[in-house]
């Protein structure tokens, strides 16, 4: 029997996502962006609430692409707030606008979202070695420094909490348990990763 994260369910969209996605470092701009914006989507949420409607989040907002995204008026907006497939929370929808914005003009500034994402753990992933889902926190020193760095530069939904999660959703931290068959496999997988 394989051995997966106390979170995890025996849902399949839910032990797919574990299994192949969730704690392996992810480097694409566009990606990284659309997590990020998802995490500001679960806020007071679960998580498996976002991941039954991500395919919906991709297609109303353009499969995510910043540059679209900047761009929506207030018509857009009042087409989203009434798209029953995404969480109809206003402050929410607005925000991943403001992040496009955001996004937008980091890649400006920098030439790549991956690397100011990167950059608050050194570019090398984070190897936790959590027995349980107890030993795990909801949020850190350094996902303290992430939100209001990202709140600086115009982020919105990006509280530690929030940050803390998107680290572990995209591999900046590894918090798979050591129990778990994903946790061996990134560790040797990612060379750069510090313990």
């Amino acid at each position: 029997m394989v051995k997966r994260c106390q979170w995890v369910t025996n849902e399949p969209l839910y032990m797919e996502y574990h299994d192949k996605e969730w704690g392996r470092p992810l480097y694409d701009d566009h990606a990284l962006f659309e997590m990020l914006c998802l995490e500001g989507a679960q806020a007071g949420l679960s998580w498996w609430t976002i991941l039954q409607r991500r395919d919906h989040y991709r297609e109303a907002f353009d499969a995510f692409d910043p540059q679209k995204i900047s761009t929506y008026n207030e018509e857009k907006m009042e087409e989203l707030m009434q798209n029953d497939q995404l969480i109809r929370n206003k402050l929410k929808i607005k925000s991943v606008i403001s992040n496009a914005e955001a996004y937008m003009k980091i890649v400006e500034k920098t030439g790549s979202f991956s690397d100011y994402i990167w950059q608050f753990v050194n570019h090398k992933p984070i190897m936790n070695a959590r027995k349980s889902q107890e030993d795990v926190p909801a949020s850190t020193e350094l996902s303290h420094k992430m939100a209001k760095q990202l709140k600086k530069d115009g982020f919105k939904f990006v509280g530690p909490t929030i940050c803390y999660a998107f680290m572990q959703a995209v591999g900046m931290v590894n918090d798979h348990l050591v129990d778990c068959h994903c946790y061996n496999e990134i560790n040797r997988n990612d060379k750069r990763a510090s313990i």
